[in-house]
């Protein structure tokens, strides 16, 4: 494998692409800070998306829309009957509308929440795709280049799981640019669950009304059960009782109280054994708070939803998709930084036995999820043309490559 892409890397056209990808770098960056200043907190992405679809349209793709969701869809058509690849980056970003988002850059360095947090990776499918023109290169296969909204936060991944249940039939390989670093590699899927529980009873006076079921008491009868849950270190489990919301005043008994619950595991089989027991202490705590009190009317009531579901999932080394990204990031001249697993839109391919991986975008970031985000730009090409020889030599390139990714069924 590794002789076809250092075959296509040698090849004119791409050493034309990989020329233009590097000569791209400011008007990448500057179209980077640009999307950046558009606030897209997760399930509110529409004016980012429409700014993107814009800038889609300004490609020369085959076929550019917008989807019932918000994802932004440019195909770009291969050129027999190859395998259809879908390239793409999250719109999303875990801050709220009232965040300024502006970019800034001070000292060669850019500042703005959500700069490198997938706002890089929406950059490189832009100049990747103006590459390949300026190159006049054509897949074999079919490239989905896709801007899909609901990756971070409570997004619950609901643009890939739009994509999926739209054109899922027709998709043979998954290919997200979402990653720290352009040596990250990700092709094993970290399963989550997000949880919300709300303890709710009458409330009233501390003093008067003392010795009725308390809901923050409740809660925290939970939360000391959740707390003494024991998982296992591999494949990793882990839990986190993140928010606890409720109460309005020191001296008042609170009417309701909620809990966000935050559950993960590289193994479905334990993430579901982990949800059985949380949801085990959350009923044990309100049950305990109601009997430890006894009241004859009045009673704690417990509401349990889920808020998110990722589905985890494994690829073994010697699949097609962890074998053709190892080849392609050493061929390129940078070897692979692979991550045991991770929370990326990659998961739902995964779990559904599709080839799909998370890279590592260009340039160097810190302080992710945090108003304080900032991104070096230091060598910021390498992280695109190392993408595109991945994606090249997985559709194929008329003239220089068949491709390595199967057609599925």
């Amino acid at each position: 494998m590794k002789d076809i892409f250092q075959a296509l890397k040698d090849s004119p056209a791409m050493q034309k692409a990989f020329d233009f990808l590097e000569s791209d770098r400011e008007r990448t960056m500057q179209e980077q800070m640009e999307i950046c200043s558009i606030a897209s907190p997760s399930n509110k992405e529409t004016q980012r998306a429409l700014h993107y679809f814009e800038m889609f349209k300004q490609l020369g793709f085959d076929e550019v829309r917008m989807d019932e969701v918000d994802n932004v869809i440019g195909l770009m058509k291969g050129t027999g009957d190859g395998p259809t690849l879908v390239l793409a980056a999250h719109t999303d970003t875990v801050f709220l509308e009232d965040v300024d988002c502006t970019a800034t850059i001070r000292d060669g360095i850019v500042y703005g929440p959500g700069i490198a947090d997938d706002t890089r990776g929406m950059a490189e499918l832009l100049t990747i795709a103006r590459a390949m023109k300026e190159a006049d290169i054509r897949p074999v296969g079919d490239i989905l280049f896709v801007g899909n909204v609901g990756e971070e936060s409570l997004g619950d991944l609901r643009g890939v799981k739009h994509l999926f249940k739209t054109m899922g039939d027709q998709i043979d390989g998954f290919l997200s640019i979402d990653g720290v670093g352009v040596d990250s590699l990700v092709y094993n899927a970290t399963g989550s669950y997000k949880y919300k529980a709300t303890f709710t009873g009458t409330g009233g006076h501390s003093f008067l009304m003392f010795g009725i079921p308390n809901a923050n008491h409740a809660a925290g009868r939970a939360i000391a059960k959740i707390a003494n849950l024991r998982t296992p270190e591999n494949p990793r489990t882990t839990y986190n009782v993140g928010v606890v919301q409720g109460g309005v005043a020191v001296n008042a008994i609170p009417a309701e109280v909620s809990l966000m619950i935050d559950m993960r595991s590289n193994a479905m089989e334990e993430l579901v054994k982990l949800e059985a027991q949380i949801i085990e202490a959350l009923e044990a705590g309100c049950a305990e708070e109601n009997a430890f009190w006894n009241h004859p009317e009045e009673v704690i009531t417990l509401k349990i939803e889920r808020l998110g579901s990722r589905p985890a999932g494994t690829q073994s080394p010697d699949d097609v998709m962890p074998t053709a990204c190892v080849a392609a990031y050493e061929v390129y001249g940078i070897p692979p930084r692979v991550m045991a697993a991770a929370s990326t839109d990659c998961n739902l391919p995964i779990s559904l036995g599709i080839p799909a991986a998370a890279l590592g975008r260009g340039g160097t970031s810190k302080y992710t999820h945090t108003i304080h985000e900032q991104w070096d730009p230091t060598d910021d090409y390498k992280g695109p043309q190392r993408s595109m020889l991945l994606a090249l030599g997985l559709v194929g390139v008329d003239g220089i490559s068949q491709p390595i990714l199967p057609k599925r069924g």
